[in-house]
């Protein structure tokens, strides 16, 4: 039997795991044929890493970067050398030509979470040697190492702070639970877009909130001068103890999604819609809040529950009126951070139900390393014209 038979996961999911979900994760490609590479030498040198053996006539002489195209794009391999020569590992050509079959299985091993015995076969028929168990955890322990650095990397000066949540399915002692993912992403004063952190956890929400935001201020972050989110449980709390100087933008798509559970009949919910949008679109808040209060007037008598909702709630939507008038499209709902969480629900979707948080924290960081690295490299988001303080004088 070879590596390719030994799926437990139905052919249809492990094809769209193959073409989609795992279009961006070269990391795992690039970590599993590595660690192929170096077994391969072991296995030629005689000795394993840092092994002494008076009787070797080869040494191991470090590695050699190279870069090849795959289907999931550009992956660099670490190429190990030999000081004398004559050596050149098979695993990166077997590695390149069982591309499928390798991302594949690896798909099972890292997002499912099964053993690493299929991952074990697969190194085998690359390096031609037997491995061991814990020589395969260790591969997957470099990913995790990758990661783990990127969540703890230091962070900067981020003028606009967008923070969301979103729910994941994992299994835990026997059930299936909800864990929130909560996702921070944000605005620099380049103007360049960046993915900051992620956490995935099942406590409770404002301690949840409030850890996530306590670990983005201790890996530098600072200079925020506006954070935009939904009104989600938990936030306003942790919000208020760790950035509680920072003025709050409530999502201003959202608010408008809220609004409809007030609308006493369906019929009405186009008209609440357009009093709204007429409100967010206002040239500039004094002209909002007469629009606000004209609209509140409105609804009284109709639907009064919808009229004191929009007093309590829509102010929340207006602060972006004091800053500039060029970043209020970009800073006034999450919706720069839908392309994101669009990628994740389609990934997360495929694997429907993770085993543990672990699994789920390991994927999703993937997913949005990439995108972070696309968002830096791409074009500005904003501009900061004159280099100085975001907010505008004018009201």
């Amino acid at each position: 039997m070879t590596y390719q038979d030994d799926f437990t996961l139905p052919a249809e999911i492990m094809e769209q795991l193959a073409t989609g979900g795992m279009a961006y994760l070269p990391e795992l490609i690039q970590t599993l044929v590595n660690t192929a590479m170096q077994l391969e030498r072991q296995k030629y040198l005689g000795a394993a890493r840092y092994e002494h053996n008076p009787e070797r006539v080869r040494h191991a002489n470090g590695y050699k970067p190279k870069t090849v195209k795959t289907r999931m794009g550009e992956v660099r391999f670490d190429v190990p050398q030999v000081r004398e020569g004559g050596f050149y590992p098979h695993a990166l050509e077997k590695g390149l030509r069982s591309e499928r079959a390798l991302t594949l299985t690896l798909a099972e091993m890292y997002v499912q979470g099964v053993s690493t015995r299929k991952v074990a076969a697969v190194v085998e028929q690359l390096c031609g040697c037997e491995v061991s168990s814990s020589q395969v955890s260790r591969a997957a322990a470099l990913l995790d190492e990758k990661l783990e650095a990127w969540r703890n990397s230091e962070l900067g000066e981020i003028v606009y702070l967008l923070l969301d949540a979103r729910y994941e399915k994992v299994r835990q002692d026997g059930r299936i639970r909800d864990v929130a993912v909560l996702v921070a992403a944000g605005i620099n004063r380049e103007g360049h877009r960046q993915v900051l952190g992620v956490s995935v956890s099942m406590s409770e929400q404002e301690v949840h909130w409030r850890t996530f935001l306590e670990s983005l201020v201790k890996r530098g972050l600072r200079g925020v001068e506006l954070i935009i989110s939904d009104d989600h449980s938990g936030l306003k709390a942790a919000r208020l103890a760790v950035f509680g100087g920072v003025p709050w933008q409530r999502c201003q798509f959202h608010l408008q999604q809220n609004a409809q559970a007030y609308a006493p009949r369906k019929e009405m919910q186009t008209e609440v819609a357009e009093d709204i949008r007429m409100i967010f679109n206002a040239p500039n808040r004094v002209r909002a809040e007469e629009y606000l209060r004209a609209t509140v007037l409105k609804y009284e008598k109709t639907a009064s529950k919808l009229a004191v909702w929009m007093e309590q709630n829509i102010p929340e939507g207006l602060t972006v009126f004091s800053f500039p008038s060029a970043h209020q499209r970009r800073i006034r709902t999450t919706n720069g951070l839908e392309r994101l969480n669009r990628e994740i629900r389609r990934r997360t979707g495929v694997v429907s139900i993770f085993p543990n948080e672990s699994a789920a924290l390991r994927l999703i960081s993937a997913i949005l390393l990439e995108i972070s690295d696309e968002w830096e490299g791409g074009k500005l988001y904003l501009t900061f014209e004159d280099g100085g303080r975001s907010r505008s004088s004018c009201r």
